[in-house]
């Protein structure tokens, strides 16, 4: 797809994300419209999302349905509820709905309020996220070192590949939270890694690659060197309590 083509389809995705927020979200004051195909960089099979903002809710929901052949992922909120969600992805680590929001387009009426609330969006992205600390680093760094464990030991194929698919995340998360940076799941860990180090980003996807085709040797190192950053392998001493509303009434045989 070039750049004309992706121009047009990003000019009726728009369309169409105008007529479902008259149409569905009638009394919305505004929205946002967000996602690959409104950068740019989206396919034929790519979604929008919406954060549509009304005055008041009694709830926040969050709905999927298709219009006009795109798929379409709507966030549905009003001020204090976005307000929840956007200080949410500071303390996760994770920028869903700020970037969201930071690059949607505005639609609507109170084009005002939109513009305010986009530019704290924007002001939180360029901030980062809330340091990596406590018990959320610790039980990153345990994690972490429990699958590179696993990964150490001689394994069949299939099983490295598995644990490799599972330490991906986790230590995607160590790299760029751990540096101060947003992470990010799915196709967004590569996109977020690649914009704090190409190289790193690099090394990571071919040793991952190596690892998803059952030899684990270069995916190990990489982690124990990232987690030789943060102090090492996080085994010994590691506790993490369960909340105390954690049991069920009534008693268990156990014989």
């Amino acid at each position: 797809m070039d750049d004309i083509q992706k121009h047009v389809l990003a000019e009726r995705a728009l369309a169409v994300a105008r007529h479902c927020i008259a149409s569905r979200y009638a009394g919305a004051a505004f929205a946002y419209v967000a996602g690959s195909i409104m950068r740019g960089e989206g396919t034929t099979f790519s979604d929008i999302d919406l954060v549509v903002v009304f005055p008041s809710l009694q709830r926040a929901w969050r709905e999927s349905f298709s219009a006009d052949g795109f798929p379409m992922e709507a966030f549905v909120h009003d001020p204090q509820t976005l307000a929840h969600y956007l200080h949410q992805d500071v303390d996760s680590g994770y920028s869903i709905m700020a970037n969201m929001v930071a690059t949607g387009c505005i639609v609507g009426s109170d084009i005002d309020s939109a513009h305010v609330i986009q530019a704290k969006a924007e002001s939180m992205l360029a901030a980062g996220p809330k340091l990596l600390a406590g018990a959320d680093y610790d039980m990153l760094r345990y994690q972490v070192s429990d699958l590179v464990d696993d990964l150490r030991g001689t394994r069949p194929s299939e099983e490295i590949a598995a644990i490799a698919a599972l330490l991906y995340q986790k230590l995607a998360d160590l790299i760029l939270l751990g540096r101060g940076a947003w992470s990010g799941r799915g196709k967004w860990a590569p996109r977020l890694m690649k914009k704090l180090d190409m190289q790193l980003a690099a090394e990571f996807d071919a040793a991952f690659r190596l690892a998803a085709a059952g030899d684990g040797a270069r995916f190990l190192a990489l982690a124990d060197r990232e987690l030789a950053l943060h102090g090492g392998r996080y085994f010994e001493g590691f506790r993490r309590d369960a909340p105390l509303e954690a049991r069920r009434l009534g008693s268990i045989d156990l014989r």
